[in-house]
C-alpha cells in the first residue's frame, strides 16, 4: 500500500501535525503511517489516532508519498543511511529536525531529493501552532504547498530561507518553552506572597493566555501594549524597573542565542 503520509519518529510533533491533519480531514487516518522505536508511542497513535504503525523505517519510507522525518537530529544519520535506497525518488521530504541542514538530507538520501526544511513548535496541539518553512535545492512548488498543507491545518505557517531556519527555532520552535518558564515562575512567586498553587496557576496562565490574544489580535507593538499597562511609579512600573536591572532583556537575548547557537551545532554533528 502507499500512504499519503508518512512519520518517521512519532514523538509529541509528529503527534501534534497528525492530529492537526486529521482534526482538519486533509488526510484520513488510514492514509498515514508512522514509525517508532517506542511500543508506547506506537500504541498512542494506533488507539488515540487511529493510525497504523511499525518499528521498520524502512517500510514506511518505502511506502510514502510524502515523509516527515521528527526523529531526533542526533539519530539523522542513522535513520537516513538506513532508508536511502528506499526512498521513492518523487517523494516529498519534510523534515523537522533542528540543526539539520536540507543539503545534509540530501546528500545522505542519494542526492536529487525533494526536502522541505521546517520549523513547527507544540502549540499546533491545541491548533494555536507556528511554522516556518524553507525549500532545499530541488524543492519544488508544490513540495512547499504540500509542506505549507499539512502545518496550516493547526498552525501559521511563514516561508523563510532556510539560513533563517537556526533563528526561527530560537524564536517560535523553542519558545514555547520560554513561555512556560515564565509562567512557572510567575505562578511560584504568586505562592511566595500568600496565593495556593491553584489560584496562582489560574491567574498567571489566563493572564499569558489574554496577554497573548492582544498581541495577535491588536495593531499595537508589544513595546506599545506595554507602555499602555505600565503607569508611571506604579505597581507595573515597579516590576518592570526591576527586571531591566536585573538584565532580563540581555539574559533572554543570550538565551536565544544560545539556542541557535545549539542548532547550528547540531548541524556540525550530523
Amino acid at each position: 500500500m502507499i500512504y499519503e503520509l508518512g512519520i518517521l519518529g512519532a514523538g509529541n510533533m509528529a503527534e501534534a501535525i497528525v492530529r492537526g491533519v486529521l482534526s482538519a480531514g486533509r488526510i484520513t487516518a488510514n492514509h498515514i503511517i508512522a514509525a517508532d522505536v517506542s511500543q508506547q508511542r506506537r500504541e498512542l497513535f494506533e488507539t488515540q489516532l487511529k493510525v497504523k504503525t511499525t518499528d521498520d523505517n524502512r517500510a514506511v519510507a518505502a511506502q510514502s508519498k510524502i515523509l516527515l522525518l521528527s526523529v531526533k537530529p542526533q539519530m539523522s544519520k542513522a535513520v537516513l543511511e538506513g532508508i536511502a535506497d528506499v526512498v521513492h525518488p518523487d517523494a516529498t521530504i519534510i523534515s523537522i529536525m533542528a540543526g539539520i541542514s536540507s543539503h545534509y538530507i540530501d546528500a545522505a538520501l542519494g542526492g536529487n531529493r525533494r526536502v522541505v526544511r521546517t520549523m513547527p513548535n507544540t502549540p499546533m496541539l491545541v491548533g494555536e501552532g507556528m511554522a516556518a518553512i524553507a525549500a532545499g535545492q530541488h524543492a519544488t512548488a508544490q513540495d512547499l504547498a504540500k509542506a505549507r498543507e499539512l502545518f496550516e491545518s493547526a498552525a501559521s505557517v511563514i516561508e523563510v530561507r532556510e539560513d533563517q531556519i537556526d533563528a526561527v527555532t530560537a524564536v517560535s520552535g523553542s519558545g514555547p518553552a520560554y513561555f512556560f518558564f515564565l509562567v512557572e515562575q510567575m505562578i511560584a512567586a504568586g505562592v511566595n506572597q500568600g496565593l495556593s498553587a491553584e489560584q496562582a496557576h489560574l491567574l498567571a496562565s489566563k493572564t499569558a493566555l489574554g496577554a497573548a490574544r492582544m498581541l495577535v489580535d491588536s495593531t499595537d507593538s508589544p513595546a506599545e501594549l506595554r507602555r499602555k499597562v505600565t503607569s508611571p511609579g506604579g505597581t507595573t512600573h515597579a516590576a518592570i524597573t526591576t527586571m531591566e536591572k536585573m538584565q532580563l532583556p540581555a539574559i533572554v537575548q543570550a538565551a536565544m542565542q544560545a539556542c541557535a547557537d545549539r542548532s547550528r551545532e547540531l548541524a556540525q554533528q550530523s
